[in-house]
């Protein structure tokens, strides 16, 4: 899939971050809320620097999009069942869609599709909430089971 076929990427609605009960954690909410569209550009620039590094794809492999399915058919159904647009992560190996549902200010399923039909999916803290936590990848879990559930027949294993 060239670049130019997936522009429809660009017009994902946001995910949408659950306005948290205290005093704290609603100034991080509002730092996040000023600082997200300008995270793909400070990501992109530290690891063009070599400031931090991400290689490769992240565990926890679900499968593939079923061949009934194009990618952007399946990334609708994927929004219409609640995920949005997570513009606040690492962009992994191939990845075209990074997708979110927000459990509550704490906690998120994220869920990655790539060019060639994978699909990866983990639970975890929500960078808004816990940033360190959720670049270390503290508590982040597989969750297979309840990714699949949401997923039905749209995925099938490799």
């Amino acid at each position: 899939m060239s670049s130019k076929d997936v522009h429809w990427v660009k017009n994902l609605p946001y995910s949408k971050m659950v306005f948290p009960n205290t005093f704290s954690d609603r100034t991080k909410y509002i730092f996040w809320w000023l600082y997200t569209p300008c995270h793909p550009y400070i990501r992109d620039i530290l690891l063009a620097l070599r400031i931090v590094r991400h290689e490769g794809r992240q565990d926890f492999l679900l499968g593939k999009i079923a061949p009934h399915l194009t990618i952007k058919e399946f990334t609708h159904i994927i929004i219409e069942r609640g995920y949005g647009n997570h513009f606040v992560a690492w962009k992994d190996e191939g990845e075209l869609v990074s997708l979110r549902y927000v459990e509550n200010f704490a906690f998120q399923y994220h869920l990655r599709v790539f060019e060639d039909r994978e699909v990866r999916a983990h639970y975890e803290h929500t960078p808004e909430c816990f940033p360190i936590s959720h670049i270390k990848q503290i508590n982040m879990e597989d969750r297979r089971r309840d990714f699949l559930k949401i997923l039905g027949d749209t995925i099938v294993n490799q």
